[in-house]
């Protein structure tokens, strides 16, 4: 049987490839779902959750943040609406779609984020939204998982803004099976050139972990790569020394028709 032509792996948490997949397979690649991190819910008592009613502005920096955050606040306080002078805040459109579409969430709720197009979704794009504001809140909870970026938090802060930060999920890396990376060895050993879907620096860090234990660390150098921030070439084009890093890394927003797009044009 001859080898895939194109191999396109998706390392998003569970659950958030399949549409993906299905488009890229249609598009006639073969899509590989390998999911780098485990996404769980923290169990925070309620005396100890942070509520809405709160803060001014609750920042949610992902799509998993505001599932987490709503999950601990239903456990915590039972189905509640959220107070509707306190508003939201996400980094693209699409997580703050799912917000408006929660119910806890009203029509009148205000949930700011960068727009369609934007040209960029991220910390940096929503420091911009805020600073369009009249005046920056007060009060912010910054509701996140027990790692990532602190740049948002720290920008407020430096701007006299009093941050409580919470953590409402913790990512653990996954570790890939015996048949998983059989796979990966197959197309390694057919010479076949993948690109690789990276969301995170935990999630590069969780990939490249894996492919270390399994011996395939030479094929990833040769690998091509599809990017939702331009601050993840760092924690991949290191390892990929002596090819044009320009030519392997695709960077695009990350909402699933810029990545298909990006896929495409890889």
């Amino acid at each position: 049987m001859s080898s895939p032509a194109r191999v396109a792996v998706l390392t998003r948490p569970e659950g958030r490839n399949e549409a993906l997949a299905g488009r890229l397979t249609d598009a006639g690649w073969s899509a590989c779902i390998l999911p780098a991190l485990e996404i769980h819910t923290l169990d925070v008592p309620a005396a100890q959750l942070p509520r809405p009613a709160d803060f001014d502005l609750v920042v949610f920096v992902s799509g998993n943040a505001a599932r987490q955050y709503l999950r601990q606040l239903s456990a915590g306080y039972g189905e509640g609406a959220w107070p509707s002078d306190v508003m939201a805040a996400t980094v693209g459109p699409a997580s703050a779609q799912a917000l408006r579409e929660s119910a806890a969430f009203g029509a009148n709720t205000t949930v700011l984020h960068p727009g369609d197009d934007a040209p960029s979704h991220d910390s940096e794009a929503l420091w911009d939204v805020l600073c369009g504001l009249p005046a920056l809140p007060s009060r912010v909870l910054l509701v996140r998982g027990t790692q990532g970026r602190d740049w948002l938090g720290d920008k407020l802060q430096a701007h006299g803004v009093a941050v409580t930060r919470h953590a409402a999920y913790l990512r653990r890396p996954v570790v890939w099976d015996a048949q998983a990376l059989a796979a990966l060895q197959g197309w390694a050993d057919a010479s076949v050139c993948a690109t690789w879907l990276i969301t995170s620096g935990e999630g590069a860090d969780a990939v490249r972990a894996n492919l270390d234990a399994a011996g395939l660390a030479p094929w990833w150098r040769q690998c091509r790569f599809v990017l939702t921030h331009p601050s993840l070439a760092r924690r991949v084009l290191p390892a990929c020394h002596g090819a044009d890093a320009s030519a392997m890394v695709k960077i695009c927003l990350p909402n699933d028709e810029s990545i298909f797009q990006a896929f495409v044009a890889a």
